[in-house]
Protein backbone atom coordinates (compact mmCIF):
# COMPACT_ATOMS: atom_id res chain seq x y z
CA UNK A 1 0.00 0.00 0.00
CA UNK A 2 1.21 3.46 -1.20
CA UNK A 3 1.44 6.23 1.15
CA UNK A 4 -0.02 10.05 0.28
CA UNK A 5 3.06 11.67 -1.34
CA UNK A 6 2.89 15.45 -0.23
CA UNK A 7 5.03 18.70 -1.60
CA UNK A 8 5.82 21.18 1.17
CA UNK A 9 7.79 24.30 0.35
CA UNK A 10 8.15 27.38 2.38
CA UNK A 11 9.00 30.88 1.47
CA UNK A 12 12.54 31.03 1.49
CA UNK A 13 13.05 33.42 3.97
CA UNK A 14 14.15 32.97 7.73
CA UNK A 15 10.71 32.40 10.19
CA UNK A 16 9.21 29.77 7.08
CA UNK A 17 11.81 27.03 6.89
CA UNK A 18 11.68 25.86 10.45
CA UNK A 19 7.37 26.17 10.59
CA UNK A 20 7.42 23.92 7.60
CA UNK A 21 9.89 21.34 8.81
CA UNK A 22 7.79 20.59 11.82
CA UNK A 23 5.02 20.44 9.61
CA UNK A 24 6.47 17.65 7.22
CA UNK A 25 8.06 16.34 10.17
CA UNK A 26 4.13 15.28 11.65
CA UNK A 27 2.90 14.39 8.06
CA UNK A 28 6.26 12.02 7.86
CA UNK A 29 5.29 10.59 11.24
CA UNK A 30 1.76 10.45 10.30
CA UNK A 31 2.76 8.03 7.59
CA UNK A 32 2.53 10.48 4.65
CA UNK A 33 5.48 10.29 1.84
CA UNK A 34 6.97 14.19 2.14
CA UNK A 35 9.06 15.68 -0.49
CA UNK A 36 10.82 19.36 1.37
CA UNK A 37 11.21 21.40 -1.60
CA UNK A 38 13.95 24.15 -0.37
CA UNK A 39 15.86 26.88 -2.51
CA UNK A 40 19.25 25.76 -3.19
CA UNK A 41 21.02 28.52 -1.01
CA UNK A 42 18.58 27.42 2.03
CA UNK A 43 18.81 23.68 1.38
CA UNK A 44 22.66 24.00 1.78
CA UNK A 45 21.86 25.80 4.97
CA UNK A 46 19.21 23.23 6.57
CA UNK A 47 21.83 20.18 5.35
CA UNK A 48 24.31 21.98 6.98
CA UNK A 49 22.42 22.48 10.30
CA UNK A 50 20.94 18.82 10.17
CA UNK A 51 23.09 16.49 12.91
CA UNK A 52 23.59 12.66 12.23
CA UNK A 53 21.55 11.87 14.95
CA UNK A 54 18.52 14.08 13.09
CA UNK A 55 16.01 11.43 11.88
CA UNK A 56 14.83 14.22 9.11
CA UNK A 57 16.80 12.64 6.36
CA UNK A 58 14.54 9.12 6.84
CA UNK A 59 11.32 10.53 7.15
CA UNK A 60 11.75 13.73 4.77
CA UNK A 61 12.94 13.94 1.18
CA UNK A 62 14.76 17.11 1.28
CA UNK A 63 15.06 18.17 -2.80
CA UNK A 64 16.44 22.19 -3.81
CA UNK A 65 15.49 24.37 -7.00
CA UNK A 66 17.09 27.78 -7.70
CA UNK A 67 15.61 30.98 -6.23
CA UNK A 68 16.83 32.58 -9.53
CA UNK A 69 19.32 35.02 -7.72
CA UNK A 70 23.52 34.68 -7.95
CA UNK A 71 25.31 32.75 -5.54
CA UNK A 72 26.73 36.62 -4.25
CA UNK A 73 23.10 38.26 -4.45
CA UNK A 74 21.67 39.13 -0.81
CA UNK A 75 18.67 37.04 0.36
CA UNK A 76 17.78 39.35 3.14
CA UNK A 77 16.48 42.36 0.14
CA UNK A 78 13.13 40.36 0.53
CA UNK A 79 11.53 42.51 -2.61
CA UNK A 80 14.55 40.99 -4.95
CA UNK A 81 14.08 37.48 -3.65
CA UNK A 82 10.17 37.89 -3.79
CA UNK A 83 10.80 39.07 -7.54
CA UNK A 84 12.86 36.38 -8.45
CA UNK A 85 11.46 33.39 -7.21
CA UNK A 86 8.01 34.06 -8.30
CA UNK A 87 9.80 34.64 -12.03
CA UNK A 88 12.05 31.50 -11.48
CA UNK A 89 11.02 29.13 -8.94
CA UNK A 90 7.21 27.89 -10.93
CA UNK A 91 8.39 26.56 -13.54
CA UNK A 92 11.57 24.64 -11.61
CA UNK A 93 8.82 23.34 -9.50
CA UNK A 94 6.81 21.95 -12.30
CA UNK A 95 9.39 20.22 -13.53
CA UNK A 96 10.25 18.68 -9.96
CA UNK A 97 6.51 17.38 -10.10
CA UNK A 98 6.45 15.91 -12.94
CA UNK A 99 9.77 14.18 -12.57
CA UNK A 100 8.70 12.84 -9.18
CA UNK A 101 5.36 12.07 -11.08
CA UNK A 102 7.36 9.73 -13.86
CA UNK A 103 9.74 8.63 -11.86
CA UNK A 104 7.53 7.50 -8.25
CA UNK A 105 5.01 4.64 -7.33
CA UNK A 106 3.10 7.72 -5.47
CA UNK A 107 2.39 10.21 -7.51
CA UNK A 108 2.34 14.23 -5.88
CA UNK A 109 -1.27 14.21 -3.80
CA UNK A 110 -1.19 17.45 -2.70
CA UNK A 111 0.90 20.69 -2.31
CA UNK A 112 1.36 22.58 1.15
CA UNK A 113 2.81 26.06 -0.01
CA UNK A 114 3.30 29.34 2.08
CA UNK A 115 0.42 31.69 2.28
CA UNK A 116 2.58 34.51 0.46
CA UNK A 117 3.59 31.58 -2.72
CA UNK A 118 0.16 32.01 -4.32
CA UNK A 119 2.63 30.68 -7.90
CA UNK A 120 2.70 27.04 -6.34
CA UNK A 121 -1.19 27.11 -5.39
CA UNK A 122 -0.78 28.17 -9.06
CA UNK A 123 1.55 25.35 -10.46
CA UNK A 124 -0.46 22.66 -8.59
CA UNK A 125 -3.82 24.01 -9.54
CA UNK A 126 -2.36 23.77 -13.08
CA UNK A 127 -1.30 19.65 -12.66
CA UNK A 128 -4.84 18.87 -10.92
CA UNK A 129 -2.48 18.33 -7.37
CA UNK A 130 -4.53 19.55 -4.35
CA UNK A 131 -3.83 22.21 -2.80
CA UNK A 132 -3.39 24.05 0.84
CA UNK A 133 -1.99 27.14 2.09
CA UNK A 134 -0.06 26.92 5.57
CA UNK A 135 0.45 30.43 7.15
CA UNK A 136 3.58 31.06 9.51
CA UNK A 137 2.72 34.31 11.00
CA UNK A 138 -0.04 35.38 13.16
CA UNK A 139 -3.43 34.67 12.62
CA UNK A 140 -4.16 38.21 12.86
CA UNK A 141 -1.75 39.08 10.08
CA UNK A 142 -3.70 36.70 8.00
CA UNK A 143 -7.39 38.26 8.73
CA UNK A 144 -5.92 41.48 7.97
CA UNK A 145 -4.17 40.30 4.51
CA UNK A 146 -7.65 38.30 3.79
CA UNK A 147 -9.90 41.67 4.98
CA UNK A 148 -7.59 43.85 2.41
CA UNK A 149 -10.70 43.86 -0.43
CA UNK A 150 -13.17 44.27 1.96
CA UNK A 151 -11.29 47.48 3.59
CA UNK A 152 -11.04 49.08 -0.19
CA UNK A 153 -14.80 48.24 -1.20
CA UNK A 154 -15.82 49.46 2.24
CA UNK A 155 -13.74 52.91 1.65
CA UNK A 156 -11.94 52.40 4.53
CA UNK A 157 -8.37 51.93 2.70
CA UNK A 158 -7.93 53.27 -1.08
CA UNK A 159 -5.59 50.87 -3.53
CA UNK A 160 -2.35 51.62 -2.18
CA UNK A 161 -3.39 51.10 1.51
CA UNK A 162 -3.54 54.35 2.90
CA UNK A 163 -6.59 55.30 5.13
CA UNK A 164 -9.79 57.93 4.13
CA UNK A 165 -9.90 57.94 8.10
CA UNK A 166 -7.87 59.84 10.77
CA UNK A 167 -9.97 57.30 12.82
CA UNK A 168 -11.78 54.24 12.45
CA UNK A 169 -15.22 54.98 11.90
CA UNK A 170 -17.07 52.37 13.78
CA UNK A 171 -14.58 52.61 16.78
CA UNK A 172 -14.95 56.19 18.00
CA UNK A 173 -11.52 57.80 20.09
CA UNK A 174 -9.20 54.62 17.99
CA UNK A 175 -6.70 56.87 15.80
CA UNK A 176 -4.74 55.65 13.13
CA UNK A 177 -1.24 55.09 13.09
CA UNK A 178 1.12 55.81 10.19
Amino acid sequence: MSHPHVIVIPYPAQGHVIPFMEVALTLANQGFKVTFVNTEFNHKRVIKALSEKDDVHNLVHLVSVPDGLEPFEDRNDLLKLTEKTTEVMPGKLQELIEKINESDDDEIACLIADGSMGWALEVADKMGIKRAIFWTAAAAQLALVLSIPKLIDDGIINNDGEAFYSSLPHIQGVTILK
